[in-house]
């Protein structure tokens, strides 16, 4: 795919050779996110699983530190006092067979999908359309679940699942390129901490394979993620940035 000039010029201030220390990755990467719009940090993670084993399939849900710097947008598929509580918990939609009705026939509007378990025979229907976004309210992640306010308000507060996708790639968001560069390290570290204690009993060789951090519009900065916890790695210490030397 072509790419224009400003996106060239930022590619090339990248080693492509060079897996980076993650504190120099996130300095790169926000040199590198030069949009007009706060672009997004997104973290992807290629992991030595065989995805066609559901043993060694990963899902599962964590808080990021510092959220992700945006309203997370949630749908709840409910009926009666549990409608009433997720209205009260701020959900932004909140409904039952119309609600379905409504995303059946393609509209998605939503970031999170909540369900009570007396909606999935309803819910169940819908994964033509919630699967592949990865929208689909599942119990393992606490997206099916009778207790409607807590589930509301852990997505709102910056919840996130993640899951391997047909590829053994785990995709996610990390924050704002606008962020502090600790924040992003924080949550980036938070990912990875994750990713690896969800590391499935199955898997054999190498686990991580290999790590790419990027902007919405911005070039891959591949990271060794041997070095995910040290924040002083790479010279760079709280709220500097990789151009600025490490104080004595």
């Amino acid at each position: 795919m072509a790419h224009g000039k400003r996106y060239r010029q930022q590619y090339d201030k990248v080693d492509r050779d060079r897996a980076y220390p993650p504190a120099e990755a996130i300095a790169l990467v926000k040199e590198t996110a030069s949009a007009k719009f706060d672009e997004t940090v997104e973290v992807h993670v290629l992991l030595g699983v065989n995805v066609r084993h559901a043993d060694e399939q990963l899902r599962g849900t964590l808080a990021l530190p510092h959220g992700l710097g945006k309203d997370v947008t949630v749908a709840v598929f409910a009926q009666g006092q549990q409608a009433r509580d997720a209205e009260a918990a701020g959900a932004d939609f909140v409904g039952g067979d119309d609600l379905a009705k409504k995303v059946e026939e393609g509209w998605t509007g939503f970031d999170v999908a909540v369900a009570t378990p007396d909606m999935m025979p309803t819910v169940g229907r819908l994964g033509r359309v919630l699967g592949p976004q990865g929208k689909m309210p599942n119990p393992k992640v606490g997206t099916v679940t009778d207790d409607i306010q807590k589930a509301v308000s852990d997505s709102k507060s910056g919840k996130v699942e993640y899951r391997t996708d047909r590829q053994a790639i785990v995709h996610m968001a990390i924050g704002k390129a606008g962020f502090d560069q600790d924040k992003l390290l924080d949550n980036y570290t938070t990912v990875i901490d994750e990713i690896n204690r969800a590391k499935p009993a199955s898997a054999k060789g190498k686990y991580i394979i290999s790590c790419t951090l990027s902007s919405t519009m911005g070039p891959g900065i591949r990271v060794d993620t041997t070095k995910s916890a040290d924040r002083e790695l790479a010279g760079v210490g709280a709220g500097q940035t990789a151009a600025e030397p490490a104080s004595a």
